[in-house]
C-alpha cells in the first residue's frame, strides 16, 4: 500500500508523529493501523522508532513481531478484520465525517480509553516552584471553589477551560494531576491516540463518549493532552474531513449544548499554542490560557531533590546544580540526574567496589545532557513578535523579554 492509498485517518497520525516524535502512544497505534491495512514496511518501522525510545516496550514488540511475521512468504499473514461492506476511503474524503459509518463497529475506543478514571494522588504542595502558575490557579479554580457564596456574589463562573502552555517536559502533564488532587477529583487524561479512529464519524463519536463518561463521574479534571493535535486549526484540514469533524465535535463538547459540564473541570495541554483552532480560545471554551515555563531557580532545585531521593549520594550541592541548569525542563532533569546514576554505576562495576553519586558525576553529566528548551524557545519568540494575535501569549512575551530572549 503506498502513501498516497492511506486511509486519511492513517494519514493525519503520520503527520502528527512528524510534529511529535517522542510520542509512543501515537505511534503505537500508528503501527496497529498500518498492520491492520497490510503496510507491514511502515508498521515495523513505527514500531522499531518506539523501541528505540523505550527498549522493551512489550505492545511494540508484540507488534513488530506480527509485522515481521506478515512480511514472512511461507506462513500466512495475520488474518485482517473487514468491515461489512468494502469501505472506499477517497469517496469517503468528500462526504460529511458521520454519515458513512460501516457496518461492522468494534467496541468503542472511547470506553478502553477511559475504562476508569485515576486517583491523581498528587497536590500543588508536590510540585516545585510554579509560583506564579500557582497563584493564577488559585486565583481561577480553587478560591471559588473554596468560597461558594462569593463566588455567587460576584458572579464567578467556573465554565469554560484552562489552557497549559509551554515547552515540553516542563511538567504540563504532572500540574494537571495535582490540580485534580487539590479538587479532590477524578483525572481522566486523554490523547490524541484515544479519540482517532480509522473509520468516518468514529473520531467525533468517541469523542463525544468521553466527555459523556466524563459527566458522569463528577467531580473530575478531564485532561487533553497534545490539544493541538486534537483540536488543530481548521483552516489546515481542508482537506481532511474527517478531522475537522473531530474539531467541530469538540467545540460542541465544550459549549455543552444539550448536556451540562458542571463539575467536569476541563484543562488542555500544548507545545504549541498557536496551532489551536482560534474558536477553541473563545469564551466557555479553553478561555484561560496559563503559561507553564521551564522551572526557576527553586524549583530546579526541588525537582533535583526528588529525582535524587532513595539513591546512594556523596557530598551532592542540589543547590549548586540548580545553578547550573538554567532552561532545563523537568524532564532535562531528571535526565541529568539518570545519567549522573549511570556514570557512578559504571564506575562501581569497572571497579567492583560500589560508590555514591558524587558532584564530579554530574559535572561529567552536565557536559553532555544540555537543555532541550531552546529550539521552543525560539519558535515562540517568532510567534510573540510576529503573530500575537490580540496579545494572547503577552505573558510569554513577557517571559522572554524578562531573559533577554525578545
Amino acid at each position: 500500500m503506498s502513501g498516497d492509498s492511506l486511509p486519511p485517518v492513517v494519514v493525519s497520525l503520520l503527520a502528527a508523529i512528524e510534529a511529535r516524535p517522542g510520542d509512543v502512544p501515537l505511534r503505537l497505534h500508528a503501527a496497529a493501523l498500518l498492520l491492520e491495512h497490510g503496510n507491514a514496511p511502515l508498521a515495523i518501522a513505527q514500531c522499531s522508532a518506539v523501541l528505540q525510545l523505550e527498549p522493551g516496550n512489550t505492545e511494540a514488540i508484540d507488534l513488530l513481531t506480527r509485522s515481521t511475521g506478515a512480511l514472512a512468504p511461507d506462513r500466512p499473514s495475520e488474518p485482517q478484520r473487514e468491515p461489512a461492506a468494502a469501505f472506499d476511503w477517497e469517496s469517503a474524503e468528500a462526504e460529511v465525517a458521520g454519515i458513512m459509518e460501516p457496518a461492522y463497529i468494534d467496541h468503542s475506543a472511547a470506553e478502553m480509553a477511559v475504562d476508569g478514571p485515576e486517583e491523581a494522588g498528587l497536590r500543588l504542595a508536590d510540585v516545585g516552584g510554579m509560583e506564579d502558575v500557582k497563584r493564577r490557579l488559585e486565583m481561577t479554580f480553587f478560591g471559588p471553589l473554596r468560597n461558594p457564596e462569593l463566588k455567587t456574589l460576584y458572579g464567578k463562573s467556573l465554565s469554560g477551560g484552562l489552557l497549559l502552555y509551554g515547552p515540553p517536559g516542563c511538567g504540563k502533564t504532572f500540574l494537571a494531576r495535582a490540580v485534580a488532587g487539590e479538587l479532590g477529583a477524578s483525572f481522566f487524561a486523554i490523547s490524541l491516540a484515544d479519540v482517532l479512529d480509522m473509520w468516518i464519524g468514529s473520531s467525533e463519536r468517541n469523542l463525544r463518549e468521553i466527555f459523556e463518561i466524563a459527566r458522569r463521574t463528577t467531580p473530575c479534571v478531564l485532561f487533553l493532552d497534545e490539544i493541538d493535535a486534537i483540536g488543530q486549526k481548521r483552516s489546515h484540514l481542508r482537506s481532511n474531513v474527517a478531522m475537522r469533524g473531530t474539531v467541530n465535535q469538540l467545540l460542541s463538547e465544550m459549549d455543552s449544548v444539550g448536556s451540562d459540564n458542571d463539575g467536569v473541570f476541563i484543562l488542555g495541554a500544548t507545545n504549541h499554542p498557536w496551532d489551536v483552532d482560534t474558536a477553541l480560545m473563545r469564551p466557555g471554551r479553553f478561555d484561560r490560557l496559563l503559561l507553564v515555563v521551564p522551572p526557576d531557580e527553586a524549583a530546579r532545585d526541588a525537582i533535583l531533590r526528588y529525582h535524587l531521593r532513595g539513591r546512594p549520594l556523596e557530598g551532592i550541592d542540589a543547590g549548586k546544580l540548580a545553578g547550573k541548569t538554567e532552561n532545563f525542563s523537568g524532564a532535562d532533569l531528571a535526565h541529568l540526574c539518570d545519567s549522573a546514576a549511570e556514570l557512578a554505576l559504571h564506575d562501581s562495576i569497572s571497579s567492583g567496589v560500589p560508590r555514591p553519586i558524587r558532584m564530579g558525576d554530574f559535572g561529567q553529566a552536565l557536559r553532555e545532557v544540555k537543555p532541550s528548551t531552546g529550539p521552543w524557545l525560539e519558535d515562540a519568540r517568532n510567534v510573540v513578535m510576529f503573530a500575537n494575535e490580540a496579545g494572547r501569549f503577552d505573558d510569554l512575551l513577557h517571559y522572554l523579554k524578562q531573559r533577554k530572549l525578545a
